[in-house]
């Protein structure tokens, strides 16, 4: 486990970054007493008010040494995107601080490849069947062997299994099918459902996705302990067409992820919502006995996409990593000095102490549309 020195922090920046018409990033960057720094991110699509008003209330009081929250009970979203920002910070400045990668910090190895898997959701502004397909072929071009995508766009947890429900489902079926005929049979094909289908719906779904061979279904319906007896039985017959389930990305705590020991074969950890390294680590460990694979979600920026890399080569349990592909060339500009480039489908971990990577503060600063500040 990560053990952070004795060196309080006596500054947190909250800063939200506009990155797209429809993108926000957000990070925390921290100064401790010794002048170490680091950041961490806590982006939260469509709920950055909901950020910031959790930011108001929490980070003075435990600047002022207030007890973090723990995970017996999972805070918030918004106050635990905050809470593991926070922590990763304070890892990456602590690391820094010892002249060591983070990864290295944890007993991972210096030298890990991670595999990668390309979400093409978000760079595919055309939602056609072809808009899809051409985003397929573009991972291919960067060398990735497993895609994932968001195709079901027209469908909502209201619709019932009647015309208006199925033509709503047909709709996705023929991007999975363009999708699929795009990547060939080899390569890995995972389907993001975004708790779209409601349980009518849902049990039509299964059925549809069979003659595409998807590695894994993600988070097709709400999750909610309710929910879990029909979600073991949905994995059981995916399972026995070989397809998996995964889901769990906006959950935090280890306990909250092993109430689903029996719904999924895959569950997704995100850096910025599990609770902070050591929980992630505790997470993956306890998954890990359970034959659960690690698949940590990284949808979004730089900092977590580096923070995840230094995670994963430590993690028990792993398989591969989410990475947002080309939605916007900030992703690559905004850390310095770099991370490191896609390569056949990995990554190696980015060169340097702690993340390996800080933000490039004067095009942060360009992007800034909120800059929250607090001092000890």
């Amino acid at each position: 486990m990560m053990r952070v020195l004795d060196d309080p922090i006596s500054q947190v920046r909250l800063s939200i970054a506009r990155i797209t018409d429809k993108t926000l990033w957000s990070f925390l960057e921290i100064r401790c007493a010794s002048g170490a720094e680091g950041v961490g991110e806590a982006s939260l699509a469509g709920r950055e008010r909901a950020l910031l008003d959790a930011a108001v209330e929490n980070l003075p009081r435990w600047l002022a040494g207030e007890p973090l929250p723990g995970f017996d009970t999972p805070p918030p979203l918004p106050v635990a995107a905050l809470r593991t920002a926070l922590d990763v910070a304070r890892c990456d400045a602590a690391a820094r601080a010892e002249g060591v990668g983070l990864a290295h910090r944890l007993g991972g190895a210096a030298a890990a490849r991670i595999p990668l898997y390309a979400n093409i959701n978000r760079r595919t502004r055309d939602r056609s069947p072809a808009g899809f397909a051409a985003s397929a072929a573009h991972a291919i071009a960067r060398g990735f062997q497993a895609v994932k995508i968001a195709p079901f766009d027209e469908v909502g947890p209201a619709l019932r299994d009647d015309v208006e429900g199925r033509k709503a489902l047909d709709a996705g079926i023929a991007r999975i099918a363009a999708v699929r005929e795009a990547l060939g049979p080899d390569r890995r094909l995972m389907v993001d459902c975004h708790w779209r289908f409601g349980e009518a719906l849902s049990a039509r779904l299964v059925e549809a996705i069979a003659p595409f061979g998807l590695y894994w279904l993600e988070c097709p319906v709400v999750e909610e302990p309710r929910q879990i007896p029909a979600l073991a039985t949905m994995r059981k017959t995916l399972n026995a067409r070989g397809t998996l389930l995964a889901g769990l990305e906006e959950f935090t705590g280890a306990p909250a992820f092993l109430a689903y020991a029996d719904a999924y074969d895959v569950m997704m950890p995100d850096m910025k919502y599990v609770g902070g390294v050591d929980e992630m680590l505790r997470t993956a460990e306890q998954l890990a006995e359970r034959a659960i694979a690690v698949s940590p979600h990284n949808p979004t920026g730089p900092i977590c996409h580096a923070a995840s890399l230094q995670l994963c080569a430590a993690l028990p349990g792993f398989s591969m990593l989410e990475m947002q592909l080309d939605e916007t060339p900030l992703f690559w500009s905004l850390a310095q000095p770099g991370l490191p480039p896609v390569d056949g489908g990995s990554s190696a971990l980015p060169i340097g102490d702690g993340l390996g990577v800080t933000l490039d503060q004067q095009a942060i600063g360009e992007l800034t549309t909120v800059d929250l500040r607090f001092s000890a």
